[in-house]
């Protein structure tokens, strides 16, 4: 039985090849073709993967394994999955809030990208790719924040409803493209230094007065050199030029990082922490200069010994103590409040006004200077999203502006110092080449200038010199012979 089954089914696999093959004579004409080019795909795909090892092969023994990049979509993910829990990747609750999320992480970027602007020189194109694509990210937030405002509709029958639709917030919608363009103008302000320029930077190991240069301020930069007789005319108007427009970057990006400061509530952990009178804040000696009867902030500053910048930023701090101080009192004037003083409303008016204006006046002045006590709380107290933003993205962009001037005011000090020495060697060489080479007649104290000497002034002089000579006394006391005068002939 076991014989006949294994016949039966050889029987039965023989018709199906038979079937098969007949099948196949009747279309192989059809499918000549088509099985020349799957052999062509099959022998390609073979050469490709003799060349190329395999998934499932291990790496050769010192070889890395090689990790994919991610993509954007994958970059952003993990950025905003930051940002939503705070900073804290464990999960625990202990992150920060969003605000404060978001302005650290502006901040970090630009500190990355950035870092501190040691020369002026264009940006990598890496560099300048990564800071727009981020910075598009954490600024795509903003679209989201809206307001309602009303709006009129029109209706299928023809009549007109008022709407509230959504819209961005305002301040939103006006400094958000402002910020954007200032960014533009300094990025496009350092491409504008890769051209060809007259100066150059070297290292500060290559740099033999580096050891004299290491007691100046901020002695790690690379130092600038120009030619021995400075810039030429035109590169030092468009230099003055270049430093003109980024003034202009830096004043408005300050004005909208004080606007949005202002702004912010104060916290309370700051106000608790303050003294209750204005003038335990400035100290006698400030509080008196600010109350005398005629101000001048001008003569106010310099009586300030501001030679460091940390005693700017103690000032700065006190002031602004100040005002909160005075602020508060106006408030609780009515109340019986701790805050209550005697002194008049009108005169408290007064002083904060002469203090703003020192505090403006400071800003304006040393720009550079890191943020004060009050700034610092405002910031890591805050909860607005779209001020966080405004705040971090201006404070930046008015720390890049201020760090181009430097670098172009530095540019504009190694010119002024190569002109002036120029300029001193050239008069001692002018000085050295109309001086002719003194005679004897010079130290012998004659006071005839050598260029109007004629033979005859010489002639006299040596007759002059013969005659005291044979007029010498002789040992006996005898009258002096008087000294003959000099003949014009």
């Amino acid at each position: 039985m076991v014989r006949a089954l294994s016949r039966r089914c050889s029987i039965q696999s023989w018709g199906s090849f038979r079937i098969r093959r007949t099948n196949h004579d009747d279309h192989d004409d059809d499918h000549d073709d088509d099985d020349h080019k799957q052999q062509q795909q099959l022998r390609t795909i073979d050469a490709r993967n003799t060349n190329k090892p395999t998934e499932d092969q291990p790496p050769s023994i010192g070889e890395a394994p090689k990790e994919k990049p991610q993509s954007d979509m994958d970059q952003m993910k993990e950025r905003f999955a930051k940002l939503l829990l705070g900073e804290d990747m464990s999960g625990g609750g202990k992150g920060v809030s969003s605000a404060l999320a978001l302005s650290n992480a502006v901040t970090n970027l630009a500190a990355s990208i950035f870092g501190e602007q040691g020369k002026l020189a264009p940006m990598a194109p890496e560099r300048k790719a990564r800071w727009r694509k981020e910075m598009d990210w954490l600024l795509s937030v903003t679209d989201h924040i809206v307001e309602f405002v009303p709006s009129q509709q029109k209706s299928k029958d023809g009549t007109n409803m008022e709407i509230m639709v959504t819209k961005q917030r305002k301040d939103l919608l006006v400094n958000i493209p402002g910020l954007r363009k200032l960014d533009t103008l300094l990025i496009d302000t350092l491409d504008n230094f890769g051209q060809e320029q007259e100066f150059w930077y070297v290292s500060k190991n290559d740099d033999p007065e580096n050891e004299s240069s290491r007691r100046e301020g901020k002695w790690w930069h690379p130092k600038v050199k120009v030619p021995p007789n400075g810039l030429s005319e035109t590169s030092r108007r468009w230099l003055l030029s270049e430093k003109e427009a980024v003034s202009q970057v830096l004043k408005a990006a300050m004005a909208i990082n004080a606007s949005v400061l202002s702004e912010i509530e104060v916290p309370e952990s700051y106000i608790d922490s303050l003294p209750k009178n204005g003038r335990s804040s400035l100290g006698d000696s400030v509080y008196k200069s600010i109350t005398v009867e005629y101000f001048d902030p001008a003569q106010f500053l310099s009586s300030m010994d501001l030679s460091t910048e940390h005693k700017v930023l103690d000032l700065k701090n006190r002031i602004e103590a100040s005002i909160i101080i005075w602020k508060r009192k106006m408030h609780h004037k009515e109340g019986k409040s701790s805050w209550g003083s005697a002194v008049s409303i009108e005169k408290r008016e007064l002083f904060e006004e002469r203090v703003e204006t020192i505090l403006h006046l400071l800003k304006y002045r040393f720009p550079g200077l890191p943020q004060s006590s009050l700034d610092i709380s405002k910031i890591q107290d805050n909860k607005d999203i779209g001020h966080a933003i405004l705040e971090s993205y201006s404070r930046i962009i008015e720390s890049l502006a201020f760090s181009i001037l430097s670098r172009i005011e530095d540019v504009l000090h190694a010119d002024s110092l190569a002109q002036s020495s120029s300029s001193n060697f050239d008069d001692d060489a002018t000085r050295l080449s109309s001086a002719e080479t003194p005679t004897l007649l010079d130290f012998m104290g004659w006071g005839i200038d050598p260029l109007k000497r004629s033979p005859i002034d010489m002639e006299n002089l040596f007759k002059v010199d013969s005659d005291k000579k044979a007029s010498k006394p002789p040992v006996s006391p005898t009258p002096r012979p008087p000294i003959p005068e000099l003949s014009d002939n």
